[in-house]
């Protein structure tokens, strides 16, 4: 259980560093004008994803879910993938990228790195994550309800930044 326990925590860390980079990359859109969308449901992705993380403790715990190296290994290395693709995400957009929906305006898409790929790369890393963080350690319920609660605030966030961009992209010469 410590492992787990260890890998969580090291998660909840990389998402404090995501915040961290959140909050600077928000001045600096906001200092070219940036416009935020979506503020309604932000709430409820941060309580969504900090429960995620508290579910995968507590089921692992409480109901003494077993590590299953079947399931686990693969489980961890989704894990590892999506943080991988997040942060590759992150790293493309540069200070651009936020955990909240805030576009400048008159910036072109950016279509480079996975973004040349898909559309919305860091969704997919959610995804992934939201359903093989709580499998490392089987803990069935949470990937469960995750994903179920998920599905209607991913359609939400994919409908307000589909909108915003859409709204703000610059006009073609």
């Amino acid at each position: 259980m410590l492992p787990y326990t260890l890998l969580i925590l090291l998660v909840t860390a990389e998402r404090f560093a995501e915040l961290v980079v959140a909050r600077r990359n928000a001045a600096w859109s906001r200092a070219r004008g940036g416009v935020e969308y979506g503020r309604g449901h932000y709430p409820v992705m941060v309580l969504l994803h900090t429960g995620l993380l508290v579910g995968c403790l507590a089921e692992a715990h409480l109901a003494h879910r077993p590590f299953v190296p079947a399931l686990g290994w693969p489980m961890l290395a989704l894990t590892a993938g999506a943080q991988a693709l997040r942060w590759w995400c992150i790293g493309t957009l540069g200070p651009r990228w936020n955990t909240r929906v805030i576009v400048v305006p008159g910036l072109p898409l950016v279509t480079t790195g996975p973004y040349r790929l898909l559309s919305h790369p860091n969704y997919l890393a959610v995804v992934i994550e939201g359903a093989a963080l709580p499998l490392v350690h089987s803990a069935w319920l949470t990937a469960t309800v995750f994903t179920l609660l998920n599905l209607p605030l991913l359609a939400t966030r994919l409908r307000c930044e589909n909108a915003a961009l859409t709204r703000l992209a610059p006009v073609p010469a």
